[in-house]
């Protein structure tokens, strides 16, 4: 846990994050500012992989972005990260501030990673998958660091934003700052995305991501991939191909579930 900012492994701070994360609405959710240490923050943004080191490019009706976790082609500095998220030390300090026991980390594209939006980059407002399709582990929590120098919000946009569980109200907005860390829980209702982003030529929406499995349900229902939900202000064209491709795609998924194929 070295490169994590002493201010946040204090009993003191630990006890102050975890009241934070139970008390937040519209679901459980921290926000910590300077979450790294400065120069492990600093190499990670100036050695962010580009588009071309990133295995996988989404261009969809819900979403427009790129990710990858192919470490092997990253900066060192990408897979110190990586160990420190998925050390035993880290899932006791994620059960001391969220109360999620157990929680691991797959080493797979499922498990941590980096996301990058290019300008016209969106993602829809959803509810992640809530199972591992191989680990057979629930998806309880999710950890964003955020990696944007000089990001300016006003007028690039890209908040993270946390709606209500019936979709009616945008409750929060995060700016993606540098080094700026959100971990919110995974559910039935953690409805979050972000808007269409207007970037300058050369500048990106960059982020670390991570997602904490256990075996305990937790607030999970029954199985469900990444599922979309319009936001009230969309178009009716969109609203209704969006509802059609996502009871399409979990009823497919559903299916292959319960039949036991891997997808």
């Amino acid at each position: 846990m070295e490169i994590i900012n002493e201010k946040y492994l204090s009993e003191e701070m630990i006890r102050e994050l975890a009241q934070q994360f139970n008390i937040a609405s519209p679901y459980p959710f921290i926000m910590m500012d300077n979450f790294l240490k400065e120069e492990l923050a600093e190499t990670l943004h100036s050695q962010f992989p580009d588009n071309t080191k990133l295995d996988i490019h989404w261009n969809g009706l819900n979403e427009n972005k790129s990710e990858g976790c192919n470490f092997e082609n990253f900066d060192e500095a990408f897979r110190v990260l990586k160990q420190t998220i998925m050390s035993p030390e880290m899932s006791q300090w994620i059960e001391k501030t969220t109360g999620v026991k157990d929680s691991i980390v797959t080493d797979d594209k499922l498990g941590c990673g980096v996301h990058q939006g290019k300008d016209g980059s969106f993602l829809d407002v959803h509810v992640d998958f809530n199972m591992h399709h191989t680990a057979n582990k629930y998806r309880r929590l999710n950890l964003l660091i955020y990696l944007n120098k000089n990001w300016k919000t006003e007028e690039y946009g890209g908040e993270l934003e946390l709606w209500n569980a019936d979709m009616t109200n945008c409750d929060h907005k995060i700016a993606p700052l540098f080094n700026r860390a959100v971990i919110f829980e995974t559910n039935h209702y953690s409805y979050h995305g972000y808007s269409k982003i207007s970037l300058p030529e050369g500048e990106t929406r960059k982020s670390f991501y991570t997602y904490f499995y256990t075996d305990d349900q937790g607030n999970q229902k029954s199985y469900h991939d990444t599922t979309f939900k319009s936001r009230p202000d969309e178009d009716t064209s969109k609203k209704v191909k969006t509802a059609l491709k996502e009871n399409i795609k979990n009823g497919v998924k559903k299916t292959f579930k319960k039949l036991g194929i891997k997808f």
